[in-house]
């Protein structure tokens, strides 16, 4: 595809060095076939300019890559380090409940607990007012 930056209006008439205007006729045609037409380089030279070009395209587009996976990388950190804060909350908030450190042993009791909750009745959704309270309901 081309676009119309890439085409240049001619008038065949003075190419061809008609001198009857009325004869002339306007075309267009691609500034790189006048330009190819024009010049002076060999088809080595241009192809070398082409792989040049091609070169610098190809490293520009890695650059922008590893530009983009730096972004995610730092995206994803940042992600992580508010996740982990949130995880510390909660188990301070845990820990002052109960006015005693929970141990890594004490995981699955408290995992057990929650479900109940759950089961029984989703007293702890309802708690945490994950789910919308009926009006005879309160916490």
């Amino acid at each position: 595809m081309h676009h119309d930056s890439d085409w240049n209006y001619v008038n065949r008439a003075d190419q061809n060095r008609v001198p009857n205007l009325s004869r002339a006729r306007f075309d267009y045609k691609r500034k790189d076939e006048d330009d190819m037409a024009k010049s002076t380089k060999t088809y080595e030279e241009r192809i070398r300019a082409l792989e040049k070009k091609e070169q610098e395209s190809i490293e520009a587009t890695k650059k922008l890559i590893a530009q983009r996976k730096e972004l995610e990388k730092r995206k994803k950190a940042e992600e992580s380090k508010k996740r982990t804060h949130r995880l510390c909350q909660i188990g301070g908030a845990v820990e002052s409940v109960l006015g005693c450190p929970i141990e890594e042993e004490d995981l699955p009791k408290l995992i057990g607990f929650l479900k109940r909750q759950e089961t029984n009745g989703k007293f702890f959704s309802k708690a945490m007012q994950k789910e919308p309270l009926t009006d005879m309901e309160e916490v």
